[in-house]
């Protein structure tokens, strides 16, 4: 049997206002309601499933999506359209710029909630 990812949950102040937050910046769909949740599903079959954690603070989490060249290009865009801070750091310093690590791209942004968001077009230690 094969391991595989496939779903997280992201806790959330608004899960529909999160979920078609990621979902327009991605490309991607929000998918129907299921129980307490609000899912987007990843290309490889993997969902976020967004539920509200209720007032209070929520505990930052980090979320990586590999996607190609082009779709960097398609997604940049849309952060950039929607006046999303975007860094090329984890640490949030870089502001405005982007990485080219492993020989790819990548940046970070935030979700309405804090968590960091993260697109990367190379795997780490993949390249260059």
């Amino acid at each position: 049997m094969s391991i595989n990812l496939n779903h997280t949950i992201v806790n959330s102040h608004d899960k529909q206002a999160s979920a078609e937050f990621l979902a327009g910046l991605l490309g991607l769909e929000v998918g129907k309601p299921y129980g307490p949740f609000i899912p987007v599903e990843a290309d490889n079959g993997v969902t976020l499933d967004f539920m509200d954690s209720g007032p209070g603070p929520i505990t930052e989490q980090h979320y990586a999506f590999l996607i190609s060249e082009e779709e960097f290009d398609a997604v940049f865009a849309r952060i950039k359209a929607a006046d999303v801070p975007y860094y090329a750091d984890p640490w949030f310093r870089r502001v405005g710029e982007i990485n080219t690590n492993d020989g790819g791209r990548g940046a970070y942004f935030r979700d309405p909630n804090g968590h960091a968001m993260e697109i990367l077009t190379r795997p780490y230690g993949s390249g260059a």
